[in-house]
């Protein structure tokens, strides 16, 4: 949804407008297609993505990952003010506070099924 913003933002630009707005560089690469980055440019990779296969430490890694896009959505509104523009990103801001609620219910009920004993919430099948 990001990227669908970004590409209605910056489609029908000038080559003065391009410059100006310090888009070029960009441009240069990818022209005026979506390529996913960071703010600082550097491109996404699925190795961002912190897989264990270990419910605690995946669900751990969920909820970090809905508050670092919560706080991405909180800083690109603090910069825009275009409407339609806040608009989508509160909603996407929203969406993120509500899965960010599921994963911690999810991780509650996880520990709440395996060894009570268990005080660091390993998975004691993996400890037998």
């Amino acid at each position: 949804m990001v990227g669908a913003i970004i590409h209605q933002l910056t489609r029908d630009l000038s080559d003065e407008q391009i410059k100006t707005a310090g888009f070029d560089a960009y441009f240069v690469d990818h022209t005026a297609g979506v390529y996913p980055t960071a703010a600082s440019g550097f491109p996404w990779s699925a190795a961002s993505m912190a897989v264990k296969g270990d419910v605690i430490a995946d669900l751990t890694e969920d909820l970090a990952a809905e508050q670092k896009a919560r706080v991405t959505y909180d800083n690109i509104l603090r910069l825009s003010d275009d409407p339609d523009v806040n608009d989508v990103i509160k909603f996407l801001r929203e969406r993120e506070v509500v899965h960010f609620q599921r994963f911690g219910e999810a991780l509650r009920l996880v520990k709440e099924k395996m060894d009570q004993k268990n005080v660091y919430y390993l998975n004691p099948s993996f400890d037998r």
